[in-house]
């Protein structure tokens, strides 16, 4: 079985496997209250591909704050 969109090209949109998972977590999270998509036609039946697929589409993103940079 193979999962689109990949890792690979996830990671060409975020480089963190550990912000990718949180970040699709919490957008999954609100799908599910509020039933809003940011794509048309997502191929995905589960909230969690559906937001997977927002982000390789561009519609997803973070702003990183790094600690490091506010000292």
């Amino acid at each position: 079985m193979m999962l689109e969109p990949s890792i690979d090209q996830l990671q060409e949109k975020i480089n963190s496997k550990y912000t990718l998972v949180t970040l699709s977590a919490r957008r999954a999270r609100q799908i599910q209250d509020t039933k809003i998509i940011q794509i048309e036609g997502p191929t995905s039946a589960k909230n969690v591909g559906v937001a997977l697929e927002e982000i390789h589409a561009g519609k997803l993103t973070f702003i990183s704050t790094d600690y490091k940079e506010r000292r």
